[in-house]
């Protein structure tokens, strides 16, 4: 007999897993060699990957946790929630949304700069021609998600396992040709861009930081999907399971070419590296195999993304953070507003990839600095949630990995480039009326209490500050 927490014809363990590992794992890591080769030497790449594994773990294990200790609660917004008063919700759960539905139209770019390996039209990535392939294709996922998300993590498992073939392809053929004197020369210096030698292990340690970072954003879409699990216990097992695929994938796909080509060689390969690097290593055919995984890459985390965000909407209007409408769900169960309403917004930010060569980057890094709001938020109820139960065995240790987690978040927010974090805040003045709009439909006489219109004076001048650095260009798209 199934228990409360259980849910036949739910999501289950695999395909949550897949979740995790297709949400984290997009372009980044087909460009990841070349950026950290002008970032650092292969000494300093190492070290940088042990801090960032030891923080992205520590994130992992208190989405686990919180998982398992508060089966009650589904999603990052719930967790700044339950610790911190709705209004924190709100703020976790609207920066996530924008995280997701902006990850799209990086993903989005990306995709059709892939295809354009095979169909030279679409190589720009920004014309016309790949705007419309874009748009063709984000409807067409929007559609398919409308028709049950239970169903879509299920093609999303077989998307991730097309997807990884390339990868491991790539993988094992890089440990074949690995080279050790290759790999030891200039262990420790740094060849950046003018190739001249850096003994600044710790810059070189912090570049590989800003590159790392971001490639594990996703990861918790298990936890936010752990609602529809069959177990809750089954989310918290899929977030590690998917970390650990995640940084062996990472890892080995990142250093083991330093031990095939030179640092130099390396940091002057075209984008995206893996194509290039792989075409070098086995012939043409090497290229297209990545080429094709880049498009299944995208194509996966592009499916997973669409589910997230209205996911996300779905579960703040059902606890009233947002007006209850963004919340109707259709007879598949799948929230038909909310999918829209991303829908609509990936659509016009792809408009504005027409006028601007740098919009890629624009949306990718609004994208980090969103979620990383979402991050530390949730690390810090499960400082708060440990501390208030100490006395429970094994507390002790889960209020210092919410502690790791926490300073590691926070150090996320000073290298995305806290300029970012100023343009977020432009995008929750909307979200302040729909916030309020929700508090007046349950009834709340009083909007805002002192605390929470301290907070939103601090955001919207936070918000002018941002438009000013774009009117100055201090901040250009």
């Amino acid at each position: 007999m199934n228990s409360q927490n259980d849910k036949s014809g739910g999501i289950s363990l695999l395909p949550l897993t897949a979740m995790v590992v297709t949400s984290a794992i997009g372009s980044g890591i087909f460009a990841l060699t070349s950026d950290l080769a002008k970032a650092a030497a292969p000494g300093p790449v190492l070290i940088a990957w042990l801090i960032v594994g030891i923080g992205i773990m520590a994130l992992a294990l208190s989405l686990n946790n919180l998982v398992i200790k508060r089966p009650d609660l589904s999603g990052v917004f719930d967790y700044a929630e339950a610790g911190f008063g709705q209004y924190a919700g709100f703020i976790s759960g609207w920066g996530y949304w924008l995280s997701c539905w902006l990850g799209n139209v990086a993903f989005a770019t990306v995709m059709m700069s892939s295809i354009g390996y095979f169909i030279p039209v679409f190589k720009p990535g920004n014309n016309w021609q790949s705007i419309l392939l874009a748009s063709i294709i984000s409807w067409i996922l929007t559609l398919v998600v409308c028709h049950g998300i239970e169903s879509a993590t299920i093609l999303n498992f077989f998307i991730t396992i097309c997807k990884l073939i390339p990868l491991f392809t790539f993988i094992i053929f890089a440990i074949i040709l690995f080279k050790l004197p290759i790999f030891t020369h200039h262990f420790w210096y740094n060849i950046s861009d003018n190739f001249n030698h850096s003994h600044d292990i710790g810059l070189q340690v912090k570049n590989c930081m800003m590159v790392l970072m971001w490639l594990f954003v996703g990861i918790e879409g298990a936890a936010n999907m752990s609602s529809r699990a069959n177990k809750k216990s089954d989310a918290g097992k899929a977030t590690i399971l998917g970390l650990i695929c995640l940084l062996t994938i990472y890892i080995l796909a990142s250093v083991l070419p330093y031990g095939y080509l030179t640092q130099e060689q390396l940091a002057k390969m075209n984008q995206p590296a893996m194509v290039y690097i792989f075409k070098s290593m086995v012939g043409n055919w090497g290229g297209a195999l990545i080429s094709i995984g880049l498009v299944l890459s995208t194509m996966g985390s592009w499916f997973s993304w669409t589910i997230l965000p209205a996911e996300t909407v779905m579960l703040m209007s059902n606890r009233k953070l947002l007006p209850e409408k963004l919340g109707y769900k259709n007879k598949h169960g799948s929230p038909t507003i909310a999918l829209i309403i991303s829908g609509l917004l990936v659509q016009l930010f792809l408009i504005s990839l027409l006028f601007t060569q740098s919009a890629y980057h624009f949306a990718y890094s609004l994208c980090t600095a969103a979620i990383v709001i979402s991050y530390i938020l949730t690390a810090a109820y499960q400082i708060k949630y440990s501390w208030n139960n100490i006395k429970q065995p094994g507390n002790i240790i889960q209020l210092a990995i919410g502690v790791i987690a926490l300073v590691f978040e926070c150090v996320g927010i000073y290298m995305a480039g806290f300029q970012y974090v100023l343009l977020c805040f432009i995008a929750y003045i909307p979200g302040f009326f729909l916030f309020a709009k929700a508090r007046k439909e349950s009834g709340q006489a009083k909007i805002f209490n002192k605390t929470e219109i301290l907070i939103t004076i601090l955001i919207c001048l936070g918000a002018l500050i941002g438009v000013i650095l774009l009117v100055s260009k201090k901040i250009s798209l």
